[in-house]
């Protein structure tokens, strides 16, 4: 401090966005200008092709399989994860009953939380891996359990008309627990008074949700609404893991079609790369588009 402040700012600010720039900022650059080359990734030798490579990408059929995959998880994945999600925490939060006492959460609130919760402390790997085992059509859970009823469950995931929708259901489990616990530390930042009102005037649990809970944590489903959109326009592992985009490409997304391009038989990183520039410059205007559509007047409680 005897230098002044701006030396001491410098001094703590400049180590890590030099790290950042290094290890963020410089891969990303690179992926643009290696867009441009037919560079195979294990060779000194690339050529400039430039727009060549994006070209191809909008003749290529199995990218645009992959494209409307990531579409359908990219308008499916949101609306299904955030309302389960506000349908439990609304539950676990204000639906016990309602009487004298006001609104009260249901008893043992705290375990379901941990057990809505338990799906974020696996590793994603684990749960494809028990997913993938819980779908097995002879030995598998879910079809044993339909077995019991006399239903003959499907090859799920070695189905082109089941794989797909499969995955999207383990996308869905794996991430409605975190928001769950998400809005439901949310809504305890309700006061209480605004729900006590909204009971003395009759208003149901679905009336109360609509116009009292969903505007005051508008911020925080903004929030959620964006990271799943952009979890969707990825969707890599548990695909890669579950089914590797197949049968037939019925599950492929844009990620895995990706990363096959780059090291599958043909090891094409230049076209690999365009794909990741597509892929980059789409999750970017995706998340504006996000944010500017679901941009609304903050409410306040005072």
């Amino acid at each position: 401090m005897k230098h002044g402040r701006y030396p001491l700012i410098v001094t703590f600010l400049v180590p890590p966005l030099l790290l950042y720039v290094v290890f963020v900022v410089s891969p990303y650059l690179q992926a643009f200008q290696i867009s441009t080359t037919d560079w195979l990734g294990y060779s000194a030798e690339s050529n400039s092709v430039g727009l060549a490579n994006f070209k191809a990408l909008w003749h290529d059929d199995y990218v645009w399989n992959a494209l409307k995959n990531n579409a359908i998880l990219l308008a499916l994945v949101p609306v299904f994860t955030i309302a389960f999600g506000l349908f439990f925490a609304t539950m676990l939060s204000m639906g016990g009953r309602r009487g004298r006492a006001g609104v009260t959460g249901v008893r043992g609130g705290a375990f379901y939380r941990t057990v809505y919760f338990f799906p974020q402390v696996l590793s994603v790997v684990i749960i494809a891996a028990l997913w993938k085992e819980a779908y097995h059509p002879t030995s598998g859970l879910i079809n044993g359990i339909l077995g019991t009823v006399g239903v003959s469950g499907p090859a799920w995931l070695g189905d082109p008309g089941t794989a797909f929708w499969a995955v999207l259901a383990v996308m869905v489990w794996s991430s409605v627990g975190f928001y769950v616990v998400l809005f439901g530390a949310a809504m305890s930042a309700i006061p209480k008074e605004i729900y006590e009102a909204v009971l003395l005037d009759g208003a149901s649990r679905w009336a109360t949700l609509r116009r009292i809970t969903i505007p005051l944590l508008w911020d925080t489903v903004q929030v959620a609404w964006i990271y799943l959109a952009v979890a969707a326009l990825d969707g890599f592992i548990l695909v890669q893991l579950m089914t590797n985009g197949g049968p037939n490409f019925s599950s492929d997304v844009i990620g895995v079609r990706m990363y096959d391009t780059a090291f599958g038989s043909e090891t094409k990183f230049g076209y690999a790369s365009a794909i990741g520039v597509v892929m980059f410059f789409l999750t970017l205007s995706v998340a504006v588009l996000a944010l500017r559509v679901s941009r609304r007047e903050r409410i306040e409680l005072s």
